[in-house]
């Protein structure tokens, strides 16, 4: 069986370049975010359940995620039910992908918000990217239509960096590209030490 790396980190923390740098080591990745896409897409298994509860919400046979948006913002009981509906889906997705690269030493799980949904407990372990708060914001803030009460409210409903850095079994700095390139090869070298192989 894999080892099964639960990777995460804040908005602007550098996840998505950490997740590249993984997958260009040969480490097969999940992403919460593109698994979504996949059961909303046409097709995808979420759009008759969705639209089911949700009818406003599909259009040309898949889920609409900004007339979804428009329900939720509209009605704040409605995230449960939609989470209700695709959280298990979701979880199914990254099963069937955890059991497609079983023959694989290791696979990466990418959850933004791993520890806010309990995902940690199916992981053997987890890494967070992390860098300082300044350049946190310096980053989010050059992003276009991105303003600093935006960022505020995303950062409200995610756990205090301290919080992530201290459940994680490692962290992955992203301060400066050669930081994280470091550690993410002394990650897999830990992990493929643990099962008794080669880096």
């Amino acid at each position: 069986m894999s080892f099964v790396l639960g990777l995460t980190g804040g908005i602007g923390m550098g996840k998505s370049t950490a997740t590249a740098m993984f997958a260009g080591r040969g480490v097969p990745v999940w992403d919460a975010d593109a698994a979504v896409h996949r059961l909303y897409a046409p097709g995808g298994a979420a759009v008759q359940p969705v639209g089911e509860v949700f009818p406003a919400a599909i259009r040309d046979g898949q889920v609409d995620r900004s007339a979804l948006k428009s329900i939720l913002a509209a009605d704040p009981a409605a995230l449960a039910r939609l989470e209700s509906i695709v959280h298990p889906l979701v979880a199914a997705d990254r099963a069937a992908f955890i059991r497609d690269n079983a023959a694989v030493p290791i696979v990466l799980v990418d959850i933004p918000l791993l520890f806010e949904t309990g995902s940690q407990s199916q992981m053997d372990g987890v890494a967070v990217v992390s860098t300082d708060e300044e350049t946190r914001r310096a980053r989010v803030l050059a992003r276009p239509g991105m303003t600093a009460e935006t960022l505020d409210l995303i950062l409200s409903r995610q756990l205090p960096e301290a919080e992530k850095r201290a459940r994680a079994d490692w962290i992955i700095p992203s301060h400066s590209l050669d930081a994280a390139e470091k550690a993410v090869d002394a990650i897999i070298a830990d992990i493929l030490s643990r099962q008794g192989r080669q880096a």
